[in-house]
């Protein structure tokens, strides 16, 4: 393909991408109320927790309506993820070997799969953890919950989870087109560590060690399989140079 059939490529995935997205975020708008119990409930827990008063506040009365509809963008976006990373793959899919196209719904499945249990894991553990901490660190003061606000923390951290879950992805991609592999990923380890670290402090909310290091251990273990999977990929791409090499010769 020629540049310009790339950019072409990647502005039709895109655009199929973006009605997906917009199919996901008018089923998820319509639940839109159901959606939100189910994003309040971290913070209504951990303040009845505290003994503080359960109800979020808003300034503007557009505010509910706007944050039903970035909720309904967020939620779609999980929602339609495995279509989105399907177009993700389509375009992609001309840069590589004939065998490599048929692990096409493996492709799928595992990173969303990723994506959601990313979402997952932080909506069910590490942000409940954020709340608690957090609330109960400021005791001494009423706690007043702006909606926007509430789902800014909310958006960052579930959101950011997610992406960060795709990591083996991203490394099994680079591997693919020969940027990194296996011997690199282990000789740079602690460098790796110390870059994990660096992505937990920014999307954790609070400065205590205990909640980096939750975010951090996923991202580690995450990090390891990745070093597992640029192997396995690069042994078998060695393999067919072999096989390739020997025919030719």
């Amino acid at each position: 393909m020629s540049f310009l059939e790339h950019l072409e490529e990647l502005r039709r995935r895109i655009f199929y991408s973006l009605i997906g997205l917009a199919i996901g975020f008018f089923v998820c708008f319509y639940y839109h109320d159901a959606i939100y119990n189910i994003m309040d409930r971290p913070l209504v827990k951990a303040l009845a927790a505290h003994r503080q008063t359960t109800k979020l506040i808003y300034f503007n009365p557009i505010d509910p309506f706007n944050l039903y509809v970035k909720l309904a963008l967020i939620a779609g976006l999980f929602l339609a993820s495995p279509w989105v990373l399907y177009q993700v793959w389509l375009f992609i899919a001309p840069g590589l070997y004939k065998r490599e196209r048929k692990y096409i719904i493996p492709f799928v499945l595992l990173t969303s799969a990723l994506f959601i249990s990313g979402g997952v894991f932080a909506y069910s553990f590490a942000f409940p953890m954020v709340l608690n901490f957090l609330i109960g660190y400021a005791h001494q003061f009423a706690a007043a919950p702006e909606i926007n606000e509430y789902f800014d923390l909310f958006a960052t951290v579930v959101l950011g989870t997610g992406l960060i879950f795709e990591l083996p992805i991203l490394i099994l991609f680079l591997s693919i087109i020969g940027i990194v592999n296996s011997r690199f990923l282990l000789r740079n380890f602690r460098y790796a560590v110390l870059i994990i670290f660096i992505i937990a402090a920014v999307i954790t909310p609070t400065s205590d060690i205990t909640t980096m290091v939750v975010f951090a251990t996923p991202m580690l273990i995450l990090y390891i399989l990745s070093i597992g999977l640029a192997y396995l990929f690069g042994k078998e791409r060695r393999q067919r140079r072999q096989r390739a090499a020997g025919n030719a010769g």
